[in-house]
């Protein structure tokens, strides 16, 4: 999965199976029928490869997943940072936040945010 970055419609595929897992594999290609208009051999051909990549498995009919979205999301976001900004948190941010003011708020959740994962 490291490194992994899902087409648009393994997205959809990968979405329909965090919102609904466990499901057994019969369920997951009436869903993915319904849902995304797709036959049988698609889903199981897409299901087989994002289970060789580490993203799901499927053990006796029922497909559950090895990685959370969140996990996922989270991984992609340190890529891109350290595509992007050469890995420094601090450029990404600057770029982000555009000149932008952040409200009080908002500065005392990153504050907290840092604390807790400030290296000591």
């Amino acid at each position: 999965m490291k490194g992994y970055k899902l087409t648009e419609s393994e997205v959809k595929f990968t979405d329909l199976i965090w919102q609904n897992e466990p499901i057994g594999s019969g369920d997951l290609v009436k869903l993915c029928e319904k849902e995304m208009n797709w036959k049988k051999s698609t889903t199981y051909t897409v299901l087989k490869k994002l289970c060789d990549k580490g993203f799901f498995q499927n053990k006796n009919s029922v497909v559950s997943s090895l990685i959370t979205k969140d996990e996922y999301y989270a991984n992609q976001s340190l890529r891109f940072v350290e595509d992007t900004y050469g890995g420094s948190l601090p450029k990404f941010l600057t770029a982000f936040m555009g000149g932008k003011k952040l409200s009080n708020r908002q500065a005392e959740e990153l504050k907290k945010l840092i604390d807790e994962h400030k290296e000591v």
